[in-house]
């Protein structure tokens, strides 16, 4: 079955059994191996991926279901180097194997976005105040990203960074 998925900004048609997952699609058919198969039941977010923007569970994602959509892996987060949440983990810490890593990145980019936008979560304080990113907002919000190693410490304070920093570029 045909398909065209934009990844990482380039268009690719692929001929594809319907069964195969978006992750095998684009570890095994477009060689982009940094999402990772960690449990392949959508339980570990190892293959986190953004799907038009939004983070997914790729393991659970038909392929063929993807048809014209937009797709970021880790390799397409960021141009000529590494994206503000990649620096972060690294001076952070916030691996120590890095399989989960590519997931992590991914998802926080995306959690990210749904924090600047207002997005509450089943732990906001209020559904009409702006989102704090809190210690209960953030575990929540990665809740979805496990890390076999516990890298936990780093990986939200590479986040929190992160997010700081994006506060204090929007109000300059």
């Amino acid at each position: 079955m045909a398909v065209t998925i934009t990844v990482n900004g380039q268009d690719h048609t692929l001929d594809l059994d319907p069964r195969v997952t978006l992750l095998d699609a684009l570890r095994d058919h477009l060689h982009l191996t940094g999402s990772k198969k960690g449990c392949d039941h959508g339980q570990c977010g190892a293959c986190t991926v953004l799907l038009n923007g939004r983070r997914v569970n790729s393991c659970l994602c038909l392929a063929v279901m993807h048809d014209g959509d937009e797709v970021t892996t880790i390799e397409g987060l960021a141009e000529g180097g590494p994206s503000p949440l990649q620096e972060a983990f690294v001076a952070h810490d916030g691996m120590q194997c890095g399989y989960c890593t590519p997931g992590q990145i991914c998802s926080a980019t995306a959690m990210l976005d749904e924090v600047a936008a207002g997005w509450p979560s089943h732990v906001s304080a209020s559904l009409d105040c702006p989102v704090e990113l809190t210690h209960d907002e953030l575990a929540e919000r990665m809740s979805g990203n496990l890390c076999r190693c516990s890298c936990y410490p780093g990986i939200n304070a590479a986040i929190t960074e992160v997010a700081r920093r994006g506060k204090t570029e929007a109000t300059e």
